[in-house]
């Protein structure tokens, strides 16, 4: 072996060894990256919120807007039953979203929230909602599903609108694209 085969092989054997650890290190990024958030607090999408205040603002009332999109090739269809309603800071408020499913595929999906304008997140404080669990809708199936939350009270004074929205995005491996294997030919 001529010293230039000898020194290819040990290359070859370092950038495996370093795929090797990079795989490793993607693999464990989600469990790493979910315990840095449950340790630190943030990005707590799937748990209640914990209210600070009781106090209804009575002096003042906030336009509450809501919307709904599905993403993908779900063919799930989303949307609030009321498009906007107008409440006062630290009231309770109730709202359903209605998840239809007219395919013939059953699939699971998450809903993700999302605020407008984005510093509104902070203080629209849900206590439930259908984005904290996994939704799995069979074929056919039409749910209604709550959102119970309160805007603090101590939302900015200079905002008189929020905007609630969710995205419905499919669960990998589930739905469609199955059923689609399942039913494609043979090569």
């Amino acid at each position: 072996m001529s010293p230039v085969q000898a020194r290819n092989r040990v290359m070859l054997k370092k950038l495996s060894v370093v795929a090797v650890m990079m795989f490793g290190f993607g693999y464990a990024l989600v469990p790493l990256y979910e315990k840095l958030c449950e340790v630190t607090g943030i990005n707590q999408l799937g748990q209640p919120d914990r209210l600070t205040s009781t106090q209804v603002d009575v002096s003042r009332e906030v336009l509450i807007q809501f919307d709904a999109n599905v993403r993908s090739e779900i063919g799930w269809q989303l949307k609030p039953l009321a498009r906007q309603i107008t409440a006062h800071p630290g009231e309770l408020v109730q709202v359903v979203y209605e998840l239809r499913n007219p395919t013939d595929v059953s699939f699971s999906g998450q809903a993700v929230p999302s605020y407008g304008p984005q510093l509104a997140g902070q203080y629209v404080k849900k206590l439930d909602c259908f984005c904290f669990d996994r939704q799995e809708i069979r074929a056919g199936e039409t749910r209604m599903m709550p959102v119970v939350f309160v805007l603090d009270p101590s939302l900015p004074q200079d905002v008189n609108v929020v905007t609630l929205s969710y995205t419905m995005f499919e669960i990998g491996g589930t739905g469609r694209r199955e059923a689609r294997a399942s039913v494609a030919p043979k090569s």
